[in-house]
């Protein structure tokens, strides 16, 4: 075949690929669902000491090394997540930091790890699929043996969250994985296990909520007991048929129960928000707080996933072959603007 030729090939193709794709647009998708069996967290920053149990626990669960941010090399002094730290407790501070869960001349801690997103953009980002959502327990996990090292996840990730080791020469993603390697034994995420209020919650998403909620309607300065490790006795009563809802665990007669001893505490003055509930399509890392969640670092987002808004505008671009006939096109355009006359026409003598 001849330039000329092709060139009418590829055009009459194009044109017969666009009125193929006209007939064919794609469906904007909604978020994902939350998975029914979802594993996660609830942070409880009004509970939370500023002891750091959790990162310790966390550092030993993983084979994490310690990390240092002060000249004298003592102890394990992290200021942030990063490849050689999965979860860390980072502190608010206003003014003379009279009071705690205030913001004006208060203090707080806040818990930062994977927040484990229903619709996750790092895996929606990954171009070989070294970030995977469990469909069950909705767990994000890192494959590294799967990974190209392109980063793509650390870019998309809203939260900040994976971190890349470019100090190592075998570099890699480090995140979060919720302890799954433990669930065989029968165990659960460290941070919650260690946590001595409360602070941290391991459970169901749905029996989390449910414990978000019964905090959310306490009367500041009252009394309280608040379930510490992981919330066991309640996700069975959950899965054995309890209703669902809003309050709804609380309306059937259900207690929260929990592996551990429960930690009496003054119930905080929260802010009547549940962090992670809407946000981005939902995560099943929840959060409560007396102070705004923007002011301790969280941002604020929208309730639409960036995978759902992403996936829809590529379906469009190649699901209809928009993009690839306009690169074809292209193409096509300046292959025959760059043709000179004698090729077309061909060779005199």
């Amino acid at each position: 075949m001849d330039r000329r030729k092709f060139f009418k090939a590829s055009l009459a193709g194009g044109a017969a690929l666009a009125t193929g794709a006209a007939t064919c647009p794609a469906q904007a998708r909604d978020n994902k669902p939350l998975p029914s069996e979802a594993l996660g967290l609830l942070f409880d920053s009004t509970l939370c000491v500023g002891c750091k149990a959790c990162v310790a626990a966390c550092k030993e669960a993983n084979g994490m090394p310690m990390e240092f941010s002060t000249k004298d090399q003592y102890w394990d002094t992290p200021l942030d997540i990063s490849g050689k730290t999965l979860n860390v407790i980072k502190a608010y501070r206003d003014g003379k930091m009279e009071v705690k869960d205030r913001e004006e001349n208060g203090f707080a801690f806040i818990k930062k790890s994977c927040m484990h997103c229903v619709d996750p953009s790092c895996v929606s980002a990954c171009p070989v699929s070294a970030m995977k959502k469990d469909p069950k327990t909705g767990v994000v996990t890192y494959d590294k043996d799967a990974c190209i090292g392109c980063r793509y996840c650390v870019a998309a990730c809203p939260f900040g969250v994976p971190r890349f080791t470019y100090d190592s020469a075998t570099p890699q993603i480090s995140k979060c994985q919720l302890c799954v390697h433990r669930h065989k034994d029968g165990k659960y995420a460290a941070c919650a296990e260690v946590c001595p209020t409360g602070a941290t919650l391991y459970g169901r998403v749905s029996v989390l909520r449910e414990e978000a909620r019964r905090r959310l309607a306490m009367k500041p300065g009252e009394m309280a007991s608040f379930p510490r490790g992981h919330l066991r006795a309640a996700e069975e009563k959950v899965l054995q048929g309890a209703p669902q809802g809003k309050g709804a665990m609380q309306r059937a007669g259900w207690r929260v129960e929990s592996d551990q001893s429960a930690y009496p505490n003054v119930a905080a003055k929260y802010l009547d928000h549940v962090y992670g509930e809407k946000e981005f399509g939902g995560t099943q890392m929840l959060m409560l707080s007396g102070v705004s969640f923007q002011k301790l670092g969280y941002p604020d987002l929208p309730p639409r996933s960036d995978a759902a808004a992403s996936e829809t505008i590529q379906h469009t671009l190649y699901g209809g072959l928009i993009a690839p006939i306009a690169v074809l096109g292209a193409l096509t355009f300046i292959a025959k603007r760059n043709v000179k006359p004698e090729d077309e026409g061909g060779h005199h003598g």
